[in-house]
């Protein structure tokens, strides 16, 4: 049998998890207006005269004001010169308010009235009427839209250069929180394989994830949770049906959390049982693949370079090539952070050189349809001397946890 998977149930399980949190701190003030300085750098230097962050992870990142997207504008806006407003419905100022890190006066809306032409007459009243202006790309674009025809004389142009210029570079802070975050789901990778049988269900090991999660100190549980058996392993993100689990199935678990708003994202595949040679074979190819990429992510190296390498050697096993199935059909990894996919990604296409901060997924995925499907994921960050892992990757396919080193 395959060590540390089976033989526990998920009462013994959910009772020996414990809250790993209780050392951690949130990003503090100083941090959020370092974050400012920054992203107004940037703008004078993309010529930029403001920059408008949306409701969510930019909103959040920069002013620690958490707020979720909705039909109704709020946002914040940022201008080079230093002065931060906030953009609300009128209603929501009092909860706005609760939820501010870094403070700032709120130009409210009321229900009848345009945010469109609110956010207008605010850029003319510091003198922006024609400026230049950034929109946070995760902008609706029925905001797009109205700020638009409200404000024709202005130059809307993609933040991106601002927002992911300074998101995709983490600080000692934000490594931290994702570091815990991923221990924690580690953990309750660990204890989902012991609880492991023959018919019990995806579901069931999905919710069994979700409470352990909440157990080891993740709030709202599972951020997302993926569970396949067998076949479906096959499908990077899926079947709509459940599955029971057999003897000799190929087994994929991707699951992670949110710790103060910064993500885990962890995947272990293994058999529950003796793993076949045809099984043995693809994940150790997948190890190595993985192994491949790490390797590849130096300094200064593009990020398009690491998906090179695992992809390249995938190819010299038989797969592929390119995309081609079976193989590797998606790219190799992205960053992650406050959303659990941002920039850069180690994808072909991407130019961006690797640099100190840096934070990606390494999962380059082997897909066979009909078989089965092989993931490992774990996460590295760069450091001056190159990448170093977040979480240890899975030594074997009889070990998968390193349970018997």
């Amino acid at each position: 049998m395959t060590i540390g998977v089976g033989g526990s149930t998920i009462e013994a399980e959910l009772d020996k998890l414990s809250d790993m949190t209780a050392d951690i701190v949130p990003i503090d003030i100083a941090e959020f207006q370092a974050r400012l300085d920054k992203a107004r750098t940037l703008m004078k230097r993309q010529g930029l005269d403001a920059i408008y962050l949306n409701a969510g992870t930019n909103m959040t990142y920069f002013t620690g004001t958490k707020w979720y997207a909705s039909e109704r504008m709020v946002g914040a806006i940022l201008t080079a010169d230093g002065s931060l407003t906030y953009i609300a419905p009128v209603f929501e100022i009092g909860t706005l308010k609760d939820f501010m890190v870094i403070d700032g006066p709120i130009a409210g809306w009321q229900e009848h009235e345009s945010p469109y032409a609110l956010f207008a007459s605010r850029l003319k009243n510091m003198g922006l009427q024609g400026g230049r202006i950034g929109l946070d790309e995760a902008t609706p674009f029925f905001i797009v839209d109205g700020l638009r025809q409200a404000a024709p004389a202005c130059d809307f142009v993609n933040a991106t250069p601002v927002t992911a210029g300074c998101r995709m570079i983490k600080s000692p802070a934000e490594i931290a929180l994702m570091q815990r975050a991923k221990n924690m789901t580690l953990e309750v990778h660990k204890a989902a394989a012991r609880i492991l049988r023959p018919g019990i269900s995806t579901t069931e090991v999905t919710a069994f994830i979700h409470e352990a999660h909440k157990k080891v100190g993740a709030p709202g549980g599972s951020s997302f949770c993926i569970v396949l058996f067998g076949e479906p392993t096959a499908y990077p993100h899926g079947v709509k049906d459940p599955q029971i689990l057999r003897d000799g199935d190929m087994v994929l678990i991707d699951t992670g959390c949110l710790l103060h708003g910064y993500n885990s994202d962890i995947t272990r595949t293994y058999v529950y049982g003796p793993p076949t040679d045809r099984q043995r074979e693809v994940w150790n190819i997948e190890k190595a693949a993985q192994a491949a990429a790490f390797e590849a992510a130096q300094i200064g190296v593009r990020c398009g370079d690491v998906d090179r390498a695992a992809r390249t050697y995938l190819e010299q096993q038989g797969f592929g090539p390119g995309y081609d199935l079976p193989g590797l059909p998606h790219r190799t990894g992205h960053g992650i952070g406050l959303d659990i996919h941002e920039w850069p990604y180690l994808v072909l296409s991407d130019d961006t050189p690797l640099a100190p901060g840096m934070c990606f997924s390494n999962e380059p995925m082997i897909c066979i349809p009909g078989e089965f499907g092989v993931r490992l994921e774990d996460h590295f960050y760069m450091t001056e001397d190159g990448p170093r892992w977040f979480t240890t990757p899975s030594p074997s396919i009889d070990d998968p946890f390193g349970l018997g080193q």
